[in-house]
């Protein structure tokens, strides 16, 4: 697989339910939003949101080349199966055409060397210009 190192830092966002945030995606590389009965959640660029109940800062995000066709089987298994045995706890976000990992800003040379070893490529996106935003690993609530 070709794993693709998005630019910038990224939050996880829990609002309450039925709140979901104005949210400009054309600004946003990758953007989720979640709603279930008990929560709705949002991951995006660190420091665009406010008003969360509680915030996780300090995530990296790495983006499978794709698309995938719907009939792959194993495709996170085999990712997430690598940075489990490197001790690298993830955060997955599956769309139509591809899957999401994100994992700790302070983890992810040792999520690259892992999946590397395993034999799949990472890449570094192009960077964009930095917004001010919150610290790589903070938590707020």
């Amino acid at each position: 697989m070709r794993f693709i190192l998005l630019p910038g830092g990224y939050s996880v966002f829990r609002f309450g339910p039925g709140q979901v945030p104005a949210l400009d995606l054309r600004s946003q590389a990758f953007c989720c939003v979640t709603s279930t009965k008990e929560e709705v959640s949002v991951i995006c660029a660190s420091g665009t949101l406010e008003g969360a109940l509680k915030a996780e800062d300090g995530w990296r995000t790495l983006k499978i080349a794709g698309p995938l066709d719907f009939s792959l089987v194993g495709v996170l298994a085999e990712a997430s199966g690598i940075l489990a045995a490197a001790k690298v706890s993830i955060f997955a976000v599956s769309t139509f055409d591809t899957d999401y990992l994100l994992v700790k800003a302070g983890r992810l040379d040792d999520a690259r060397a892992a999946l590397e070893r395993g034999g799949h490529s990472v890449e570094i996106a192009p960077e964009q210009p930095e917004k001010p935003g919150i610290r790589d690993g903070e938590i707020r609530e």
